[in-house]
């Protein structure tokens, strides 16, 4: 069993920056493939961004490529969210999670979910 909690949420003006932060416990995650999602109110979780385990691939959604940046750090057990430019879209609790499946892409493949952080953009 993988424990996550996250982190680091909370309001930020648009265009401004936040990171949010992942600490796992329970096993290394040093096998697992790591990413975010994020569900915003009345809509479905997505997917936001992932990294293989060894660090050197990321994949992100579309909406967040060249704003958001994701990066773990296996020997602490923990995986961060640097978000710069943010949008009032980008409003919406922010998910932790694992997967064995890559790329990770959907909710389905996720293994272990952490229990989210807000984080709310104002315009």
């Amino acid at each position: 069993q993988v424990q996550l909690v996250e982190s680091g949420g909370g309001m930020v003006q648009a265009g401004g920056s936040l990171r949010v932060s992942c600490a796992a416990s329970g096993r290394t995650i040093d096998r697992y493939v790591m990413g975010w999602f994020r569900q915003a109110p009345g809509k479905e979780r997505e997917f936001v961004a992932t990294v293989t385990g060894d660090t050197r691939t990321t994949y992100y959604a579309d909406s967040v490529k060249g704003r958001f940046s994701v990066s773990r750090d296996n020997a602490k057990n923990t995986m961060d969210l640097q978000m710069n430019s943010v949008k009032p879209e980008d409003t919406a609790v922010y998910y932790c999670v694992a997967s064995t499946r890559w790329p990770l892409e959907t909710s389905d493949q996720v293994v272990y979910w952490g229990q989210g952080t807000q984080v709310t953009v104002s315009s």
